[in-house]
């Protein structure tokens, strides 16, 4: 009985020593996940830098051309010892008799930002509202407008108030807009969606129909005198029929944006998607399917966190 209990004991000592050599690796693997993500980081901020220097040379090589085919046809002008003289040419860059003042980041940088395609406006995104919306706090956990705690809080309002941002967040929701065959109107509940819908409106083609509106949190007694709308609807003229895409910064339990969804309802609109800068992935996606209607996020929290 004592060798028995004495090889289980031996035995339970090495599963316990095999358990402890998993734990480790399971740690190691995290961490090496965590330098992953931030590899493939490291990798797109190279690959965007090549691109801009890229640009830059091409650049100053025509200008070099331009300057040297300017003076290929002039006689060379000889040296008292008959030899040619050397010809130095000097490249004038012109400076904008207006200068911006107020020039974004990308525009000082030589980046041509109305080409962008989406993918790199996701990306771009993902990196700026890392810098401008995220904060982090394990310990003292936020309280959010849903009444949930979280380690991760993000503000919108820096991002959505940025020039930059907001011509990558317009690219991203217009890429949506297309895909989902053309809408008639944008909007969503006060505050976070009223710079969305004005990033839209502004980002909309020449020519384009399509309208903006405002949910009010809490309605007026009137309507709108001028548009028709129902207490709590403003902006554009809004109709039964219409094709309409909820716009969201940032969705949690989805709550709030259903709300306005509820109330577009009973208008008669046909509510294509809800479109959503961040979603928070605790329960937004769910809420909306059950909702039957479509949640598309620009980002995931994972992509900022890098969970």
């Amino acid at each position: 009985l004592d060798e028995e209990s004495s090889t289980y004991n031996t035995g339970l000592l090495k599963l316990e020593g095999q358990i402890d050599t998993c734990l480790k690796d399971i740690t190691e693997l995290e961490k090496l996940n965590k330098n992953i993500f931030k590899f493939k980081n490291d990798i797109n901020n190279i690959e965007r830098d090549l691109i801009r220097i890229e640009k830059r040379n091409i650049t100053i090589e025509k200008q070099i051309l331009s300057a040297h085919s300017s003076h290929s046809h002039a006689p060379m002008p000889l040296h008292r010892m008959d030899r040619p003289r050397t010809l130095t040419v000097f490249i004038l860059f012109e400076a904008n008799s207006q200068p911006n003042l107020h020039a974004s980041l990308a525009t000082r940088c030589g980046l041509n930002m109305q080409q962008i395609s989406p993918v790199e406006a996701k990306l771009q995104l993902i990196e700026r509202v890392r810098e401008l919306a995220y904060l982090h706090s394990p310990e003292d956990q936020f309280t959010l407008a849903s009444g949930r705690t979280s380690p991760h809080f993000f503000d919108m309002k820096p991002v959505m108030m940025n020039p930059d941002c907001a011509h990558l967040i317009g690219v991203l929701i217009h890429d949506c807009i297309d895909s989902l065959g053309g809408v008639d109107a944008v909007g969503g509940l006060e505050l976070g969606a009223v710079p969305l819908a004005a990033i839209v409106i502004a980002k909309a083609g020449k020519g384009s129909e399509i309208r903006g509106f405002m949910v009010r949190k809490e309605p007026k007694g009137r309507g709108g005198r001028k548009t028709g709308n129902p207490p709590g609807i403003e902006g554009s003229t809004i109709k039964s029929g219409d094709r309409v895409i909820l716009l969201e910064d940032v969705t949690t339990t989805g709550g709030s944006a259903l709300k306005a969804a509820s109330t577009l309802k009973s208008m008669g609109c046909e509510l294509v998607a809800c479109v959503t800068i961040l979603d928070r992935q605790e329960g937004g996606m769910d809420a909306f399917e059950e909702a039957g209607i479509k949640l598309i996020p620009l980002i995931l929290r994972t992509d900022v966190t890098g969970d």
